[in-house]
């Protein structure tokens, strides 16, 4: 199935930059641990990330994939260039005014969104130098979307799903500089990411010029197609950043909270973002241009069997890889940044906090997968209205568990959110016919429910005997993990192969696909 083999390509690629990402944060947990830099660097990087939602996830998932990719069905590649063209030019000269506007006003910004950090001025003057040399990536990061929407829609998923390596990659070379040349952390870090936007905006402009479709500057003009991406765009892009609101809320209040609770919730979250970005980002990016031809061209009932296939995909991996983090949290974190600055006591609440985000793990996968069906039948205002319900029971769950869980609160607070988010977009798209639950996905849900709660209770028993030994060297800590985490896949896959929640054939057909 082509679906699988562009998963398989993004998915891979992904699974190298989460690997990568490992690293970078381990060695900004080692190098840096948890201090008033740490605090004010991820506030400073998360800044430019959340308003890519907006401008890059947003706006050219949600319109701008479906249009270009009925443009080359319908239309040819020529007039899908000057389309693309005129998006690029247009984009380029928004992003340009918008990140001076922010430049200039930068003490606000870090006012509303770090507001606890007035509390600490050190802290304050910190985020907001941090926060200047960050914020031009939204500009580089934001028309490399758009570069990699145009290659995804042309079936080359490859080079823009690398692309994140490149960022993971400079910013090592950034925490490698402050360790060897005794650098100043904050800002070494800071010019890692602005360098990573623009080596990563290069690439993409690259690979579209060696698929000879080479990219120029246009006089920007409000043509039908370019109207069209408005009208889409803008609801579509505002459902992306509400989403991420969610998680901009978490860190606002927990700049409220003693330093350490930002920190907590990046690191907790980077190793969130795993199953996540690996299946996530993989899934919805070769789904989208994949519907937006069936639907394009009235294959209805094959968009809905690949939607079934994909959200049983989903479910295949996250429900094991939920229940996983919850379980492992501890060793997990334990293993991956316990040493130098980063010490037992800061393991042990990223991992509370690990617990409480992984609760929402399928729920985040399965919102990209229902949202990701709204854009291709170009309904951008759907995932908004549902999004914007979901950020307000995030507040008022924040505001009920801040008091008495802390940061944990706050994490729990958005996979409560996620799961609402996900089961309304769901009921909505069945609804109004867009998504048609077949025989085969409704047997197999509960019978990987089944699988993984028994995997679960296996974990945990074998976790009580094991857990002497993570108090060793590491060495011993990395074979106790690696024990848990093959001991976990090997059940997992017995059970379900025994109720059948999964088939060897059809896995094997996977492989065949992909291969």
């Amino acid at each position: 199935m082509k679906l699988f083999r562009s998963i398989a390509t993004v998915g891979g690629f992904t699974l190298l930059s989460r690997i990568s990402g490992f690293v970078r944060d381990a060695l900004i947990a080692a190098f840096l641990g948890v201090n008033v830099t740490t605090d004010a660097f991820f506030v400073a990087f998360k800044l430019p990330n959340f308003f890519r939602r907006f401008f890059a996830e947003g706006a050219f998932s949600a319109a701008f994939v479906p249009i270009f990719s009925g443009l080359l069905v319908t239309s040819g590649k020529i007039q899908a260039k000057a389309y693309a063209d005129q998006v690029f030019s247009g984009l380029f000269l928004i992003l340009f005014m918008f990140v001076l506007l922010f430049e200039g006003g930068m003490p606000l910004v870090i006012t509303l969104i770090a507001p606890g950090f007035l509390n600490d001025p050190e802290k304050y003057q910190l985020a907001i130098e941090l926060s200047r040399i960050t914020f031009p990536y939204i500009l580089f990061i934001s028309l490399a979307a758009m570069l990699s929407g145009v290659l995804n829609s042309m079936g080359k998923f490859g080079a823009a799903a690398a692309s994140p390596i490149i960022l993971n990659i400079t910013m090592i070379g950034a925490v490698l500089a402050v360790a060897f040349w005794a650098l100043n952390p904050g800002d070494a870090m800071a010019m890692g990411v602005f360098s990573a936007g623009f080596l990563q905006l290069s690439w993409l402009y690259l690979s579209t010029w060696r698929e000879d479709f080479k990219i120029k500057f246009t006089r920007p003009r409000l043509t039908p197609d370019i109207k069209k991406l408005i009208r889409l765009g803008i609801p579509g892009a505002v459902g992306a950043g509400v989403v991420q609101i969610n998680i901009f809320i978490d860190t606002i209040l927990a700049s409220l909270l003693p330093t350490g609770a930002v920190s907590y919730l990046f690191y907790a979250d980077r190793l969130n973002q795993l199953p996540l970005g690996v299946i996530g980002i993989a899934v919805s990016t070769a789904l989208l241009p994949e519907l937006s031809k069936q639907l394009k061209s009235g294959s209805h009932e094959e968009a809905h069997e690949t939607q079934n296939r994909a959200l049983e995909f989903v479910l295949a991996i996250t429900l094991p890889a939920a229940m996983s983090l919850m379980v492992l949290s501890y060793p997990l974190v334990k293993i991956l940044f316990e040493r130098g600055a980063f010490t037992p006591e800061d393991a042990l609440a990223t991992s509370y906090v690990l617990a409480a985000f992984s609760v929402g793990l399928p729920a985040y996968v399965m919102i990209k997968v229902f949202s990701t069906s709204f854009f291709a039948r170009h309904d951008t205002k759907t995932p908004v209205k549902v999004a914007m319900m979901a950020v307000g029971l995030n507040l008022t769950l924040n505001l009920i568990l801040i008091g008495s869980l802390s940061y944990v609160g706050l994490a729990l607070s958005t996979a409560i959110a996620a799961w609402f988010n996900a089961t309304l977009l769901a009921t909505k798209l069945y609804k109004s016919g867009g998504f048609k639950i077949d025989t085969r996905l409704r047997e197999r849900i509960p019978r990987l429910v089944i699988s993984t709660f028994i995997m679960g209770a296996f974990l945990i028993g074998l976790e009580v005997h094991l857990w002497s030994f993570l108090e060793g060297v590491f060495f011993t800590r990395f074979l106790v993990l690696i024990t848990l985490v093959s001991a976990g896949l090997i059940i997992f896959g017995i059970i379900s192969y025994l109720i059948k929640a999964i088939d060897m054939s059809e896995i094997k057909s996977f492989f065949k696909a992909v291969s």
